[in-house]
């Protein structure tokens, strides 16, 4: 855990407590409400800026912190619920892109987004790496559909389809599809990444135990962006898929990546916008009050 320092200005402390009440490991503390907020220990700090960010008089001295680090919210800027509901109604996977690559300005957008998610414990260990080479675009490709492929052959074996067919059967309605993705490969099309443009691969270190959950929750931000800034976006969960079920790593060392890939994200400029948005099966949840 790194070291950090964290000091209270009594003089502009305003009593109000909001520091003590944020804090999700309890290093600050109020005796009273007549006295300013105090440091218990800065044992524990997981540096997530909360007492920082409340403080609305800049009271509290975090060392990782500067002022340049500090920046005020115009919360009259929000979208409104309404237009955040449009947004998350008119998402969709669209897979039919255009040629033309998409300015890298959006791009650096996709990725401040993804990398502004939260993370467990905010250990701030996701990774992006961004491709753009045609070449290794087609990598991907390449190995998702080969681990694919050598799964129809398993699946399709005489010997042991009685046995997979018992404790797999799922994976059945699968297998046309598989054989399917053989063959376009084989024609020279691309049924894994559809001619994206770019392919945003999120990953973290190999002993980050949050690791899938908090390269996912950096992928909806990413793809909320995309979506703002009219760049198409598709979750390769094959690719996901595939690197799940190889387990060495393969890929990831292919492209010098340093860790486990956790979440794929195909972005590229849509050749057409949807008009219309539709409605999903109906709402299922349990009220427990």
């Amino acid at each position: 855990m790194m070291e950090v320092n964290i000091n209270i200005d009594v003089d502009s402390c305003i009593k109000c407590g909001k520091c003590v009440k944020v804090c999700p490991s309890k290093i600050l503390s109020q005796n009273s409400k007549e006295e300013p907020a105090m440091v218990v220990t800065t044992k524990g700090c997981i540096i997530c800026g909360h007492c920082v960010a409340v403080c609305p008089t800049g009271s509290v001295i975090h060392s990782e912190f500067s002022e340049d680090k500090v920046h005020p919210i115009d919360y009259t800027l929000y979208p409104t619920p309404e237009q955040l509901m449009l947004l998350c109604k008119s998402r969709r996977s669209n897979r039919v892109f255009s040629k033309k690559l998409i300015p890298a300005e959006k791009l650096d957008y996709i990725l401040e987004a993804a990398h502004r998610a939260p993370t467990a414990s905010n250990m701030q260990q996701v990774s992006f790496t961004m491709i753009t080479d045609p070449e290794k675009i087609k990598l991907i490709t390449d190995f998702t559909v080969g681990l694919l492929g050598s799964n129809v052959k398993k699946l399709t074996n005489p010997f042991l389809k009685p046995f997979l067919k018992r404790i797999m059967p799922d994976a059945y309605r699968y297998v046309p599809l598989f054989a399917r993705m053989q063959k376009e490969l084989a024609l020279g099309n691309d049924p894994i990444i559809r001619n994206a443009t770019a392919v945003m691969l999120i990953h973290t270190p190999k002993s980050n135990s949050f690791g899938y959950a908090d390269a996912n929750l950096a992928y909806q931000n990413g793809s909320l962006m995309a979506e703002t800034l009219g760049v198409s976006q598709f979750y390769m969960g094959f690719v996901c898929a595939a690197i799940k079920q190889e387990k060495k790593g393969t890929l990831a060392k292919l492209l010098g990546i340093d860790g486990t890939i956790h979440s794929a994200m195909a972005l590229g400029l849509p050749v057409f916008k949807y008009p219309n948005y539709i409605d999903r099966k109906e709402l299922v949840v349990t009220k427990i009050n």
